[in-house]
């Protein structure tokens, strides 16, 4: 895949990739401390999550470190078909580079019963045959299986929203989902990694036909910039957006005032940190925005 054109600083230019797999990892701490040692000879910041059920990582670097990093990555024969998706850097996306093991790749709190795609996991669509789809017209419902506060900004056309804040909050949302039980449905998420895990779960949960974007939002935006996907995707970086270019609708608008935007802010009332969409007007002098008139208030 041909890497991604990044911002140019001091002669270089950098790009971001955001990669996963289900997998069998028998030893989390000695894989992790590989991906430590060989990101750091390279240079790269960002996060990567390692777990006996495999991986998840988002690194910045140079174009240069980063294609040498999934070169060695590539020679490891568990990650050899692992889908890279490349975008834009900066050069400032991550402050540090963090390599954690953890109990999951996704946190989700399911049980291996209830949700292991490594043994049971939802047929892949395309994103040319999803394309399609919206093309024909055909009866299917995407299912955004994201945070709301991401849902916010972009999403699918007609997509539902579970309305979730965590990924651990699904099995407290499904009962939303239950009319869609017998529907064509499509899960879909940033890269991939969330939408696997939860379209096993709603199979587990008895939903007839479930199917998962395979390379998820991020795939689908590259392929079809301005597309079927309205307004820009979260990045959980310091971009906090980003798109692929063609003509697009702004959707996102600002919790205060209900004006279009797209610019994210945390409530700057120390107890709450909220994070929501705050246009330039609802912002004070400094920048800071508050999610309601008592945050505002206390901070007074």
């Amino acid at each position: 895949m041909k890497a991604a054109a990044g911002n140019t600083s001091e002669g270089h230019t950098y790009q971001v990739l955001l990669f996963y797999k289900y997998v069998d990892v028998a030893n989390p701490e000695e894989l992790a401390a590989y991906i430590r040692s060989l990101a750091t000879r390279l240079s790269l910041t960002g996060r990567v999550i390692v777990a006996h059920e495999g991986i998840n990582g988002t690194l910045e670097g140079t174009t240069e470190h980063t294609e040498k990093f999934v070169a060695q990555f590539f020679t490891d024969v568990r990650f050899s078909d692992v889908q890279i998706k490349r975008s834009t850097g900066t050069g400032k996306s991550f402050p540090s580079l963090r390599v954690k093991v953890r109990k999951e790749i996704v946190g989700t709190g399911f049980s291996e019963e209830e949700a292991n795609p490594r043994v049971r996991t939802a047929p892949r669509i395309s994103p040319e045959e999803l394309r399609a789809w919206y093309e024909d017209q055909r009866d299917f419902v995407v299912v955004d299986m994201r945070n709301a506060y991401e849902f916010a900004s972009g999403h699918f056309k007609n997509a539902v929203e579970p309305g979730i804040s965590a990924s651990r909050h699904l099995p407290l949302k499904v009962g939303k989902l239950e009319p869609l039980k017998d529907k064509t449905i499509v899960t879909v998420c940033t890269g991939g990694v969330r939408c696997e895990k939860m379209a096993a779960y709603l199979m587990h949960k008895g939903f007839k036909n479930v199917r998962q974007l395979d390379g998820g939002i991020h795939t689908y935006m590259e392929k079809y910039p301005g597309r079927d996907f309205l307004g820009t995707l979260y990045t959980f970086d310091q971009r906090l957006t980003m798109h692929f270019g063609g003509t697009r609708e702004v959707v996102g608008k600002c919790h205060l005032c209900g004006v279009a935007s797209e610019a994210y802010a945390d409530c700057a009332e120390a107890t709450c940190h909220l994070h929501f969409i705050a246009c330039e007007n609802c912002r004070d002098a400094e920048g800071r925005a508050y999610c309601s008139q008592e945050c505002k208030t206390a901070f007074v």
